[in-house]
Parts: structure tokens; sequence; C-alpha cells
């Protein structure tokens, strides 16, 4: 009960104009705002919070500072009868405290004049809220207005309306959040002027969800070219004993993957590092055999593996050079106190080691004596 999401903001980027009519009724929620206006698009989703993950409608400080305008609320009061004209709060008992615009022009004229609007705007959001005057915009609206200074005249920057995201416990809930908030945001940009794009404070922890996939295919896809290249021209433009090595390495790659399902370790930034060095730890276990295999003398495709496993495998590269040296290396980490540790370093590296090993001892040169 009472649970409630991170706080999402619907920042408009600066450009929006709040002083004319037409751009603030594609913005505001009240009396004569637009039916598709950026609070009304939004309280639309709040109402289907199960697919926009939206719990409650924004907070608009604009329709706020318009009510905060009104006289008949005792809110926006200045006395100017002195040299400068001095803002009274509510809070305030003073003859000389006048509203900022009489009964009659409220009348003519609902919305502020563009000199009143940029006036009176820097009072509403330095006015606390009181019992009197309920609508200051200081506690709620204090810094998610920007107010520009251009010398004789001001106007507005950039501002936030802020919503509630519905209650997040799992990624999967984190990344529907994001992915949600940015159709909302894109969508508000089509049917408004305004530039929208959601933050919330988890946001940069998820972000990195969206294109995670696509991600790790194009980085794991250049690593395995840029090998078949080098190992095309090392190994003196031997093509078949390139693309061995290569279709090794993927099915190391594809085992990873399998391996990381089993021991719950999820693809994401770091995951997704350790692939693609893994790629480039896994030439190490294949590319010397497959050299040793290319330049035996032997007359036999068998042969030539037994000799290739013999010399190279088992004695100096492969498993007492790689192998066992990366093995006792990567114990230590097993014993960290950290999880980051011991899941995304302890376990994916030992995955890269004994599946190297496995590959490049067991596999490959059964593959080398068929082809």
């Amino acid at each position: 009960y009472l649970s409630v999401g991170a706080p999402v903001y619907f920042v408009v980027k600066d450009g929006q104009n709040y002083t004319d009519a037409a751009g603030a009724n594609q913005i505001c929620g009240g009396m004569g705002c637009n039916n598709n206006s950026l609070i009304e698009q939004i309280a639309r989703m709040s109402k289907m919070p199960n697919y926009s993950h939206i719990a409650y409608p924004a907070s608009s400080w604009l329709d706020d500072y318009f009510d905060w305008l009104k006289p008949q609320s005792s809110c926006c009061r200045h006395d100017n009868t002195g040299e400068e004209d001095v803002f009274c709060n509510a809070t305030v008992v003073s003859t000389s405290c006048i509203a900022c615009r009489s009964a009659q022009e409220s009348a003519n004229q609902s919305r502020p004049t563009p000199d009143e609007f940029m006036k009176f705007l820097p009072w509403f959001l330095n006015d606390n809220p009181e019992t009197k005057c309920a609508k200051g915009g200081h506690a709620a609206y204090g810094t998610s207005v920007k107010v520009i200074d251009e010398g004789k005249k001001s106007r507005v920057g950039a501002t936030s309306f802020m919503a509630y995201h519905t209650l997040t416990k799992t990624s999967k809930d984190f990344i529907g959040c994001l992915r949600s908030a940015n159709e909302i945001a894109e969508q508000i940009s089509q049917n408004t002027t305004a530039e929208v794009f959601p933050y919330s404070v988890f946001y940069v922890f998820y972000e990195q969800y969206l294109t995670i996939v696509h991600d790790t295919i194009f980085n794991l896809g250049v690593s395995l070219a840029a090998i078949f290249v080098v190992v095309f021209f090392l190994l003196g433009f031997d093509f078949l004993s390139a693309v061995i090595v290569v279709v090794t390495i993927l099915l190391i790659l594809l085992d990873m993957f399998g391996a990381m399902y089993l021991w719950n370790i999820p693809l994401n930034a770091v995951s997704l590092v350790n692939l693609v060095m893994a790629v480039g730890i896994s030439v190490e276990f294949c590319a010397h055999i497959t050299r040793a295999f290319a330049l035996s003398q032997r007359i036999t495709r068998v042969a030539r593996a037994e000799e290739a496993l013999a010399e190279i495998g088992s004695s100096v590269s492969v498993l007492s050079g790689i192998t066992l040296t990366k093995f006792v290396g990567i114990v230590i980490l097993a014993f960290s106190k950290s999880q980051i540790f011991k899941v995304f370093y302890f376990r994916m590296y030992l995955c890269v080691v004994v599946l190297g090993a496995g590959h490049g001892l067991v596999f490959l040169p059964v593959l080398l004596s068929y082809i």
C-alpha cells in the first residue's frame, strides 16, 4: 500500500515559448489547453499504469503558476508604492499590498501578458507554500524552471514536469520504465513543438540495456573480423587455417553465452567487455596449435594433429604457458568479498580459460584431423 516508484522528469528543452498562448497551451493541462498537450498526454498514460509504467499524472508548474496569479487566490501581491516593485507574501498584512493582476484584467484576459509572465515568474518560484497560499512554487518547482536573464529581458529556458513511475523491483521493471518513458517523450515531441526527453535517477544504469544486444553483435563481429584478418596474414595467407581459428573462437563464445545463462551472469556492459576480451584470449588457445599443424611435415592429418598437440599444446604454449598461469591468477578472484568480482570476473574468466583450453586441446586437434 502507498508504494510508488522513482520520480520521472519529462524535461522540455530550451526553445519553448511559454509566454505565448499557443506555446503554453501545448504544455499546460488546465482550461483552454490542448487535448494533446504534454500534461494531458502524461495524464492519459497514468490511467494505463501497467502499459505506460506511469503511476500518477505530472505536476505542472505552468498550471500552478496561472492559478497563483489569479486575484482571488491572494497569492501574487506586490507593493508598488516605493521606488521598486516589492513582492508581498500571502502572510504579509499591509494595505499597500495589492493584487498583481486586477479582477478586471483577469476577466478580460485570463492569461498574463508576456511582460507580466516574466515579471511575476521569479516571485512564484521563490514563494514558499503557506496556509493562505498553497500554490507557492518554491518547494515544488524551485529547480524545475530555468529563467535565463538576457539583459533587460528574461526568458524561460529548459523546464521539467515531474511524474512517478510504477513500483519497480526487477531489472525488467526498470528497463520497461525507461523504454516506456522514451516512447512517451517521443510521442509528446511529435504532437507538440516542444522537444522532450525523460530523466530518472536510475536511467543512467539501465540505458545500456536498450542497445546491449546490438552492441554485443557489433563488437563481437568486429573483433572476429579483425582476428580473421590478422591470423590470415600471420599464418602466411592460409585462408583455411584462419577460418578454422575464427570458427573455434566463435564456438568458444557460444559456450560462453551458455555458461553465462547457467551461471546467472547477465549481459551488460561489464560482461560485454569480458566477452570481447575473451575473443582476444581465445586466439592464444587456437592459433599456436593451428600454426603447428599447418607447418608439420607429417603425412597424414591425424599425425600432424598429434604432433601439434604434443609439441605445442601440452608442453610449451597452450597448457603450461596459457592455461595454468591464467588459472592460478583467476582462482584468487574467487576469494573476493565483492559480488561484482565473483560474478563478472572470476566466473567469466574461469569460463574463458576452461572453455578455451577445452576447445584448443580437445576440439581443435580433432577438427584439424578431419579438415
